[in-house]
């Protein structure tokens, strides 16, 4: 069901891009795919540019943005707090304030679950440009529950297109901060066993023939954020066998707390010591982000979580997939590496993710 402000995940049309942003996009596109991610819908990019109908608030921020010297770190952090103060004090209009009500209440008739927790997830439209990549500059908040906190929260990732992060990037990219606008996500919540990241491709050399794993305990904010040093397992993206595995210690995990508040919690014994995923979940986790990488045609990073309310193999998921931005844009070689035998070049070369974005893949691929 679409209407001018909600757009449902599994309703997403590529049309639809402009309208949710690159990560609410992402999304739609996966669950299109047969990817297994949780459900939701994007408050459209539309609701954010009813904040440009407050003339007295657009002039404010920008005679805030016109004065910022970027030279001085403490001016900008205090400047950015100003302009989130001034977006987040502006009431959310009526009909858009229904509207995420409305939805909110359908996910959670859909989910059998009253005031069903939910992560509320900016999704800017100039994420993952060619030439700029503005992914993690904006806010999310996880384990949101009920339709005033919804509401609030959205409130806030649209404030949070002018974190200091984010204003002094588009300076530096020379990106106009009146052309950028913010969708919102609001996807149902899982309770992880364990989360991390992926890359389909090696990212210490850009060796495409593996999939690397980070992953740590609980929820996988400690492994993005770099608070916790994860887990990491190499696995061959052919046959899914782990061709090496370092197990670091972990001294914290991000948990849901009996507050219903997802906090840091030390780790200790052994547990801090085990490693996170085993062996099945490795490869399933393994085989999940090839199918984005032949989904999308090209090397991803991947974020996923195994979910302790499911059982074996539906339990882990997708949470995010987004193209990896470094050794995808070094030119590909077209000859054997030094060393490197015929038969290693030719299942290089196979390997390499030849499908088209649009298509999605089907059964024949995962055989």
């Amino acid at each position: 069901m679409h209407n001018d402000y909600i757009v449902w995940f599994q309703d997403y049309q590529p049309s639809d891009k402009q309208r949710v942003g690159g990560k609410n996009a992402s999304l739609g596109e996966m669950i299109a795919a047969g990817l297994p991610v949780p459900p939701g819908f994007a408050l459209s990019t539309e609701a954010y540019h009813t904040l440009r109908q407050h003339t007295d608030t657009r002039s404010k921020v920008n005679r805030a943005l016109a004065d910022i010297d970027f030279a001085d770190p403490v001016g900008l952090h205090r400047t950015a707090a100003y302009i989130r103060a001034v977006i987040e004090a502006v009431p959310v209009a009526e009909d858009i304030d229904a509207a995420i009500r409305t939805a909110y209440g359908d996910l959670c008739a859909a989910c059998g679950v009253p005031d069903v927790p939910v992560a509320v997830r900016s999704s800017a439209t100039a994420e993952d440009l060619p030439d700029a990549s503005f992914a993690g500059q904006q806010d999310t908040f996880l384990w949101v529950r009920g339709s005033d906190a919804v509401v609030e929260h959205v409130r806030r990732c649209w404030s949070s297109l002018f974190t200091d992060r984010a204003i002094a990037y588009r300076h530096e990219t020379h990106h106009d901060h009146e052309v950028i606008s913010m969708s919102v996500g609001i996807q149902k919540m899982v309770r992880p066993k364990a989360a991390g990241v992926a890359f389909t491709l090696n990212p210490t050399d850009g060796d495409r023939s593996q999939i690397a794993i980070d992953a740590a305990w609980g929820f996988g904010e400690g492994v993005v954020s770099g608070e916790v040093t994860p887990d990491n397992f190499l696995v061959d993206k052919v046959i899914f066998e782990v061709v090496k595995r370092t197990i670091s210690p972990k001294t914290i995990e991000y948990r849901l707390t009996d507050e219903g508040k997802v906090e840091a919690c030390a780790l200790d014994g052994d547990r801090s010591t085990a490693a996170s995923l085993d062996d099945t979940e490795i490869r399933a986790v393994a085989e999940m982000a090839r199918r984005a990488e032949r989904h999308y045609g090209s090397p991803q990073d991947v974020e996923w979580a195994i979910d302790a309310d499911l059982d074996p193999p539906h339990n882990v998921i997708l949470l995010q997939s987004r193209p990896e931005t470094v050794w995808s844009r070094k030119k590909r070689r077209t000859v054997a590496k030094e060393g490197q035998g015929f038969m290693e070049g030719i299942v290089s070369t196979l390997i390499s993710p030849v499908h088209s974005r649009t298509r999605a893949p089907t059964v024949d691929d995962e055989e």
